[in-house]
């Protein structure tokens, strides 16, 4: 499986349901593998809640760094 398999699968059945509980949501943009960043876009509530950027770090950014360790970053796009 390749990183960004994993890092989709992470997403899919970690990240969205948790967040789609509460209205939003992420999608995954793109993957840069020299930087090991990883770009994602917040959807639904989370596109305009003021604690996007606490979701992107506490929830989405922890899930995949957990599961997918050459993921050093991740940023919204």
């Amino acid at each position: 499986m390749t990183t960004e398999e994993k890092i989709k699968e992470v997403l899919a059945n970690h990240v969205s349901p948790a967040l789609q509980s509460h209205g939003g949501d992420c999608s995954f943009v793109k993957y840069d593998e020299p930087t090991a960043t990883l770009y994602v876009a917040m959807e639904g509530a989370c596109g305009s809640c003021p604690f996007a950027l606490e979701t992107l770090r506490m929830t989405v950014e922890q899930a995949v760094i957990a599961e997918v360790p050459e993921v050093k970053a991740v940023e919204r796009v």
